[in-house]
């Protein structure tokens, strides 16, 4: 049986971009919340169609002397120029792209995680440290 470890990718392809890019300061005062923006296409722009897209992206904290990760925020999209006239006929489409602070009082990693409808889920990292 598959777990779900073994199903999370973090190599990009060539022509397609579906790792989610953490941008956050590397270093953070204690008590100072913390900015994080998560996209996923930010080199080479993912697909946004009906057929193809982004359903969502997830970020996490994982504190460093912690065993389990807290869970930050759960981001879909859902407008991927579907209407009712058919496939890729709305004007209206969706940017996987989203922004958020929180605070912590522990160095450990930002996690995020992404899922392409047709090419599964991705994920990616991003130490920070308290000072």
């Amino acid at each position: 049986m598959a777990e779900l470890k073994d199903l999370l990718q973090s190599a990009d392809w060539k022509k397609e971009k579906h790792v989610p890019v953490i941008e956050a300061s590397s270093k953070v005062k204690k008590g100072e919340l913390i900015s994080v923006t998560v996209s996923v296409g930010k080199e080479i722009p993912h697909p946004n169609t009906t057929a193809h897209h982004i359903r969502w992206i997830e970020v996490y904290f994982q504190p460093g002397s912690e065993k389990f990760p807290y869970e930050i925020g759960r981001f879909e999209f859902n407008a991927h120029g579907e209407s009712t006239q058919g496939a890729d006929t709305s004007t209206v489409f969706t940017q996987p792209q989203i922004t958020l602070a929180f605070k912590t009082e522990k160095s450990g990693a930002i996690l995020a995680s992404s899922l392409c409808n047709i090419h599964g889920l991705w994920q990616s990292a991003k130490d920070i440290t308290i000072e």
